[in-house]
């Protein structure tokens, strides 16, 4: 005898529903991620269903596409720290949201349970909070992990007014957030890159000095000139690998240097000599010191609220590119040519 079984209305719409994810099953380059109808998710407890609206791009995904992450992914895996979007659904045990809520995405879950990449996005309750009403959904998806990143400067290193302030790697978006971070407490931005054509758009960026580390012969030696010969007070560094030296020649004594990336990808001698002669603090450093506790958190969010409310930080948005664009728009973030946040827009539907 044949058994019949009747699918309700909710399960009959998840198998109509196949919204698009991106999801990659080997690690590589840009072309391994993969748009993927699957069947609609539900939020379990503590989760939330978020339709999502626009996607922000960050170093870090490209490090965990190509395995070179802090984790290592799951294959096949999603992908995606960063989204803006509609809350559409909650799991058991979720008060502070509801169905309509907007909000974006703070990096504050691992990548091998979450991601953000495609039209929706099953997320943990906690990394979820609203953005200011003035921003765009462009906006909102790029704010949290470049403002809550470049905040180190502020929680640990404690950036005031005066202060010199050396910002390697300038052009990404947390270097622009950093910048902006620092005019808005009247710190002095000292921003460096090797790309000729960025130096004017640091300066409209709000930086108050550029250094070309690539045509500088002792670029270092040009951070002391223009800091009359004292050096900087704090550095924020996502480079590292050889030119770690010339950070660390270029602080004044019992500077600061936070380290918080590997871009470089080449081995990191210790600068022993500078260290030991300036008294240097050189400290490894990611925004989960600041997001993994709540106090921190609190401080940072209110802070970022505030700077936002009034103008003085405000997101720039590098270049948009469609979801089903998703390996161009990394083959973009790996070719350095931009000035700020790259976003990933998700059409309705």
């Amino acid at each position: 005898m044949t058994e019949h079984f009747a699918l309700t209305d909710d399960e009959t719409a998840r198998f109509l529903i196949m919204p698009k994810i991106v999801r990659f099953h080997q690690t590589g380059g840009p072309e391994v991620l993969r748009l993927e109808e699957m069947p609609l998710p539900e939020p379990e407890a503590g989760q939330v269903r978020l339709k999502v609206k626009a996607i922000g791009l960050n170093r870090a995904e490209a490090m965990f596409r190509e395995g070179k992450y802090l984790e290592q992914p799951e294959l096949p895996s999603l992908i995606g720290y960063e989204a803006s979007g509609i809350v559409e659904a909650l799991g058991p045990g979720v008060e502070n949201l509801k169905p309509g809520d907007t909000v974006s995405s703070i990096p504050s879950f691992s990548m091998r349970q979450y991601g953000t990449y495609g039209e929706i996005a099953i997320l943990p309750a906690y990394s979820l909070t609203k953005y200011p009403e003035k921003l765009s959904p462009l906006q909102g998806t790029s704010i949290w992990m470049q403002y809550l990143t470049a905040y180190g400067l502020i929680e640990f290193g404690g950036m005031r007014e005066g202060d010199l302030v050396l910002i390697t790697a300038a052009a990404s978006s947390v270097g622009i957030a950093a910048i902006q971070m620092a005019n808005a407490v009247g710190a002095v931005s000292i921003a460096t890159t090797r790309n000729p054509s960025k130096e004017h758009q640091l300066q409209q960026a709000g930086a108050k000095f550029v250094v070309n580390t690539k045509s500088e012969g002792d670029w270092s030696q040009r951070v002391r000139e223009l800091t009359n010969g004292k050096g900087a007070n704090l550095a924020f560094d996502p480079v590292v690998g050889p030119e770690l030296e010339g950070v660390a020649q270029s602080m004044c004594s019992e500077g600061t240097v936070f380290v918080y990336g590997a871009l470089s990808g080449e081995p990191t001698p210790f600068p022993l000599a500078a260290a030991i002669r300036g008294n240097l603090v050189i400290r490894g450093y990611t925004l989960f010191s600041i997001v993994q506790r709540p106090d921190r958190l609190e401080r940072a969010k209110n802070w970022v609220y505030e700077k936002l409310e009034k103008g003085t930080i405000n997101p720039i948005i590098a270049k948009t590119f469609p979801l089903s664009k998703i390996a161009d728009a990394h083959r973009y973030m790996e070719s350095n040519e931009q000035i700020g946040k790259i976003v990933v827009t998700v059409d309705e539907g």
